[in-house]
């Protein structure tokens, strides 16, 4: 699947998002139209009817600036069909999803002599990342919004991926690996992916959980043998109350022992925790 039609596939999926965040004001009412204009077949990657403004929006998603025709023509061309099949007004935003090269131009009209037409475009690596963190249709697209900070955005990204329901959770993670590949590093996609999924899968908490106490115990182990040498045989209640020290008490435990010279200190520093 390409990354033009990875995009169309979710703007379909979910129209009404879609056509709230372009257009930066809610919508309620929105519905897929066939994506096929007459008269020669000429595909628009995204056409929605929004029904209560009785006007059409096509989203034109770009990986690259440069196509044949190029795309202002495109843009005029899809205008005209689209003008003539359904007499609505037309809104048109391009969505690049990455920057062209330094020399390339972004133009927002199709312009000769006195034929001329205007579009929306949206730069995507200058979209705040918020809006499309915040929403699980638009998250595949928040790897390639504006950040100073390009693997700490991807975190958040995989973050905000493993909140999601378990049903929504695979689907979308695909959907972004495969838009972040577009910027990001293969073996850091995967490295970040897997440590996310593995931070919430029930077994890598259980495994996180069996390492801690296993740690402790080690550490309570290491003390007892320290006390027994620095003070002798330790009383049965005082070893039951060791064993329900907290890692922190355990630990100002093994500071303080330095200084024991009997049992009476031991059952001091205890009596001092009550």
């Amino acid at each position: 699947m390409s990354f033009d039609n990875l995009c169309k596939l979710l703007s379909e999926k979910h129209p009404i998002t879609f056509a709230s965040w372009v257009l930066g004001t809610p919508q309620t009412n929105a519905k897929v139209l066939k994506t096929e204009l007459s008269i020669e077949p000429i595909r628009a990657d995204y056409v929605t009817f929004l029904q209560r403004q009785e006007r059409i929006l096509h989203l034109e998603f770009q990986t690259k600036l440069e196509s044949t025709p190029p795309l202002p023509l495109r843009m005029l061309d899809y205008w005209v069909r689209l003008y003539r099949l359904y007499r609505l007004p037309v809104t048109q935003v391009v969505i690049l999803l990455l920057p062209p090269a330094q020399e390339l131009v972004i133009e927002t009209a199709f312009s000769v002599e006195t034929t001329r037409h205007e579009y929306r475009v949206i730069s995507l690596w200058e979209e705040n990342p918020e809006t499309l963190l915040n929403n699980p249709a638009l998250l595949p697209l928040a790897p390639l919004a504006a950040t100073t900070q390009p693997q700490a955005l991807l975190q958040q990204v995989v973050r905000k991926i493993n909140q999601l329901e378990i049903g929504q959770r695979a689907e979308i993670s695909a959907y972004t690996q495969i838009l972040a590949g577009l910027k990001y590093k293969k073996d850091l996609i995967r490295q970040l992916f897997r440590e996310g999924m593995m931070r919430e899968s029930l077994i890598y908490q259980e495994i996180l959980t069996e390492g801690r106490l296993e740690g402790e115990q080690r550490e309570r182990s290491l003390i007892l043998r320290q006390l027994t040498r620095q003070v002798g045989e330790i009383p049965q209640e005082a070893l039951k109350r060791i064993e329900t020290l907290s890692i922190v008490q355990l630990e100002n435990l093994g500071e303080a022992l330095l200084n024991f010279q009997a049992g009476a200190d031991l059952e001091a520093w205890l009596s001092a925790l009550d």
